[in-house]
């Protein structure tokens, strides 16, 4: 098991936690507050409050109401939106690290939080362009053909939310993906023709970005270890976190937050990876399918 997980019952650093306490700490910062002040709003030691910081204890709602306060955050949602963050957090760590199933928008969401402060993603796909590659129309076209938006401004909302994740490819610091593809997702003629040329142009164009590994996986390459489903592994920059490996469902999403279960998911994508094209001979592939439409 990794470093700062045995043992620690609830006094792990998790993503989620990491991520509410970068933002109670930013709000801390802008209020121009120490963290002894703060934890005197709590009634509580300076040293609880570095350790709310940092995402190494559970958050309690009081808690988070008393500091959002004092820190002057007044915008309903905003604070909605911080004990939501820390309600995840509880059932994740309830859950002991195993596994947890949550609605599909809600799984969007909480990946999306996931993403947003990882360093590196490995993903598998077998039907589907990685929606950190998606072009808006083709974003778009998944969306209409999936049916169950009857608001075209659903839909344009779930294409901004998919734009806005891309970011993350040229940041300054940008997450580092490695992908792989099986070559019917290529070959799926999403949106027609132009829509799936402009997605493969836009394929050629990341695969060049030096963040990015991009493979794709032959017909030809016969049986595989990950012909169950698609799945994403993400990965942190602290040494402490634990790889999270997300998979969705048509109606849930899975969630996987143990080293023992992470590491057979790493495996599991090496082993595949390995009887993938080469990233060269990947280019050329996207390159004759683009001819051809």
């Amino acid at each position: 098991m990794a470093r700062g997980q045995a043992g620690l019952g609830n006094r792990v650093s998790t993503v989620l936690a990491r991520k509410l306490g970068a933002e109670l700490l930013r709000l801390r910062d802008a209020a121009g507050l120490t963290q002894p002040q703060a934890a005197e709003a709590l009634s509580a030691t300076a040293a609880k409050i570095a350790k709310m910081e940092r995402g190494w204890v559970p958050f309690r709602d009081p808690d988070v109401l008393v500091l959002a306060r004092l820190y002057g955050l007044e915008d309903p949602k905003a604070v909605d939106g911080l004990l939501r963050l820390a309600k995840l957090d509880r059932e994740r760590r309830r859950a002991k690290g195993w596994w947890q199933h949550s609605p599909s928008g809600g799984g969007l969401a909480e990946y999306i939080a996931m993403e947003d402060v990882a360093s590196r993603v490995r993903s598998w796909q077998l039907s589907l362009v990685p929606g950190l590659f998606q072009t808006p129309a083709y974003v778009r076209s998944l969306a209409v053909g999936e049916g169950s938006w009857d608001d075209p401004n659903e839909i344009e909302r779930v294409v901004e939310v998919r734009t806005r994740r891309q970011a993350r490819l040229t940041d300054e610091v940008p997450l580092q993906v490695y992908a792989v593809i099986w070559e019917a997702a290529l070959r799926q003629v999403v949106g027609g023709r132009e829509v799936m040329r402009a997605q493969l142009e836009r394929l050629q164009e990341v695969a060049r970005l030096p963040n990015v590994r991009l493979q794709v996986l032959p017909f030809r390459s016969g049986g595989h270890p990950c012909m169950a489903g698609a799945f994403n592994i993400v990965s942190f920059a602290e040494e402490e976190a634990v790889d999270v490996v997300h998979v969705d469902t048509m109606v849930s999403t899975v969630w996987v937050e143990n080293e023992t279960e992470g590491a057979a998911y790493r495996t599991y994508f090496d082993r595949t990876s390995r009887l993938g094209l080469s990233p060269h001979d990947t280019l050329s592939l996207i390159d004759s399918l683009h001819k051809e439409m």
